[in-house]
C-alpha cells in the first residue's frame, strides 16, 4: 500500500512508519516537529528511521537513507493547501492519522493547542482523505474518552459522553466526525482507542519515563492518587500490531445495526471503533516495582492527590478487536519495562 502516517516523528507514528516500511509499503511520514516535548528526541527517531534532519524542508518529502520506500515531510495539520497538494501528488491508499496534541494535563493550561490540532487539524486531514478518495482512514482515539465511566473493563459499547479533560473531548469529537464522513461519503474509518502506550522511544512526559529519569537522578517520584492507580499499560510492539491489522482490514457497514438500540462502536456506515490495549489493569505501584527491578534501584516516593482531568483506572475490553482482527497483546509489563530501560540506558546514558 501507499500509506500516509501523520505524527511520524512521534512515539507511535515513528514505530508504525518503520514497521510499514519494513514490510514493503510505500510510506510517507508527516510531522510538524512541534516543541510540546524535546524536539531532539523527535529528531532522534527520524535519524533512527534514516532521515537526516539537516535535509528536512517544509512540504518537500525527504527520502530515508535506510529505506527508499520511506519518505518524511514536515507539514502542519493546519496547512490545508499543503495537505491537499501532498494527497494529490502521492495517491495514498490509506491514512494512519496519529498526529495530535497529546497530554491530558497540558489541555488544562493550553486548550487552543487542542482545538487547532485535534479538532481543526483532524477535519483537515479527513477532508483531504475524502476529497482524494482514500480507501481507509485509521485514526488514533484514546482511552481517555471513557471519562467518568465506572463500568470495568471499558467497552466500546459504553457511553462516553462524560469526558473529564479537553483532550478526551477532542478525541471523542474525532470519533463523531469520522462517523459523519463514513455516513455521508462512504469513507471507511477505523478509530483506535489507545490505552497507556509505553516502550522504547516513548514520550518523555509519560509516568514511566519520568519515574525512570527521576530514580536514576536520585530524585523522588511523584505518584498521584496516593498510589491507588491502575492502568492498562500496552507495549508499543503490541500497539503497532493492532494498528497494522486495523489498516489491513477496511470496515464494512453493519446491516443489523439499529438506531433504536445503537451500538456506538459500529454503524450501518463503514465505521468502526476498537479498544487497543493489553486487556489488563496493572497497579501503578506494580509498574514502579518493575522499573526499580530493571534499574536495580529503589524509588523515593512522594504520594499526591489525584490530578484534575485524570481517572483512577483504565482497563480495556479487547474482545471485539480479538474477534474481528485476531489481535491480542503479547507483552507483560515486566518484559516491556525491561526493554524500555535497556533503550533508555543506551540512548541517554
Amino acid at each position: 500500500m501507499r500509506v500516509l502516517v501523520t505524527g511520524a516523528a512521534g512515539f507511535i507514528g515513528f514505530h508504525l512508519a518503520r514497521r510499514l516500511a519494513e514490510r514493503g509499503d510505500e510510506v510517507v511520514g508527516l510531522d510538524n516537529l512541534n516543541d510540546y516535548y524535546d524536539t531532539e528526541l523527535k529528531l532522534g527517531r527520524l535519524r533512527a528511521a534514516g532521515i537526516d534532519p539537516a535535509g528536512i524542508a517544509p512540504v518537500r518529502p525527504l527520502a530515508s537513507a535506510a529505506r527508499p520506500n520511506y519518505r518524511f515531510v514536515k507539514l502542519d495539520l493546519e496547512d490545508r493547501d499543503g495537505l491537499g497538494g501532498l494527497f494529490g501528488a502521492e495517491g495514498f491508499d490509506a491514512v494512519a492519522h496519529l498526529a495530535a496534541q497529546a497530554g491530558v494535563r497540558y489541555s488544562l493550561v493550553n486548550p487552543q493547542a487542542y482545538v487547532a490540532s485535534n479538532l481543526a487539524g483532524f477535519v483537515n486531514v479527513i477532508e483531504a482523505a475524502r476529497a482524494h478518495q482514500i480507501g481507509h482512514f485509521v485514526y488514533a482515539s484514546s482511552a481517555s474518552v471513557y471519562g467518568l465511566n465506572e463500568s470495568l473493563p471499558f467497552s466500546t459499547r459504553d457511553n462516553v459522553d462524560h469526558p473529564v479533560s479537553l483532550y478526551a473531548a477532542s478525541k471523542k469529537s474525532n470519533e463523531l466526525v469520522a462517523h459523519c464522513y463514513s455516513h455521508l461519503f462512504g469513507l471507511p474509518t477505523t478509530g483506535l482507542r489507545f490505552f497507556t502506550v509505553y516502550g522504547p522511544w516513548g514520550r518523555p512526559d509519560m509516568a514511566y519515563f519520568l519515574f525512570t529519569k527521576a530514580i536514576l537522578a536520585g530524585r523522588p517520584i511523584e505518584v498521584f492518587n496516593f498510589g491507588e492507580m491502575r492502568r492498562d499499560f500496552t507495549y508499543i510492539d503490541d500497539i503497532i500490531e493492532g494498528v497494522v491489522r486495523a489498516l489491513d482490514r477496511r470496515p464494512a457497514g453493519d446491516p443489523g445495526w439499529s438506531g433504536r438500540n445503537p451500538d456506538p462502536s459500529r454503524s450501518k456506515a463503514p465505521y468502526r471503533v476498537y479498544n487497543l490495549g493489553n486487556g489488563r489493569a496493572v497497579g501503578l505501584m506494580d509498574l514502579i516495582a518493575a522499573i526499580e527491578k530493571s534499574l536495580g534501584r529503589k524509588a523515593e516516593i512522594k504520594l499526591l492527590p489525584l490530578q484534575p482531568g485524570d481517572v483512577p483506572v483504565t482497563w480495556a475490553d479487547t474482545s471485539d478487536i480479538e474477534k474481528d482482527l485476531g489481535y491480542r497483546a503479547q507483552t507483560p509489563v515486566e518484559t516491556g519495562i525491561a526493554r524500555f530501560i535497556d533503550w533508555y540506558r543506551g540512548y541517554y546514558l
